[in-house]
């Protein structure tokens, strides 16, 4: 008699914009193997045209607008009674423009994810492929990581690499990376998801199956 299918981990995504990276999660979630199911959408702005995307493909999805709260610690408690309210057990982060208070960011710590537009530690904040050009980087690319209270600083899950053309600007590198953050943060998430990656002291810890170079999700 075959073991039954661990249950799938119950995923909220936090969106600001037009959730390209939530898009891919959502796609990669409707394969019947995938570890994770993505069954809340939250945006801090009621014109996010994520909610629409979300809605199109079935999520539940809904805004809380951050302007209509007096401080950032009302707003998060918004945000948790709708996370608590669905069950959920990952926070995924896709293009979400708010800075979270320590005390919600603490409350989740080891269950939330963020994907950012460089290899870090390099560029924590903004304008991060402008940087990467002016440094003259010969490469560049994205990474996943846990989220920690010291913005883009958390432990890192995964990273794909791109290179720097001669000739790139802002736009044309910005480009080239987000086709790799839709192929990684899927794989990211299901590593996670699946148990295939967890914290430790700190830093990420590979399960044994995922430890070969294959399966550095690093792409070139």
């Amino acid at each position: 008699m075959s073991a039954s299918p661990a249950p799938k981990k119950r995923v909220a995504i936090l969106i600001s914009g037009r959730g390209s990276n939530m898009v891919s999660l959502i796609e990669a979630a409707r394969a019947p193997d995938y570890p994770a199911e993505i069954v809340l959408v939250l945006a801090n702005r009621p014109d996010a045209a994520g909610l629409t995307r979300a809605q199109a493909a079935g999520i539940p999805a809904r805004a809380i607008d951050h302007k209509g709260f007096a401080d950032r610690a009302s707003f998060d408690a918004a945000l948790q009674a709708e996370l608590e309210g669905a069950g959920i057990e990952l926070i995924v982060l896709a293009g979400f423009m708010r800075i979270l208070t320590d005390a919600f960011v603490e409350a989740w710590a080891g269950r939330m994810i963020n994907i950012h537009p460089s290899l870090l530690p390099l560029f924590k904040g903004t304008h991060t492929h402008a940087r990467a050009l002016e440094a003259g980087m010969r490469l560049h690319g994205c990474t996943v990581h846990y989220v920690v209270p010291e913005l883009d600083a958390g432990p890192i899950v995964a990273q794909a690499a791109v290179p720097v053309l001669p000739g790139d600007d802002a736009e044309t590198l910005a480009a080239r990376v987000i086709v790799q953050e839709h192929r990684l943060y899927p794989a990211a998430l299901a590593l996670i998801a699946g148990g295939g990656a967890a914290l430790d002291g700190g830093r990420v810890r590979l399960a044994e199956a995922e430890r070969d170079p294959g399966a550095a999700l690093l792409s070139l």
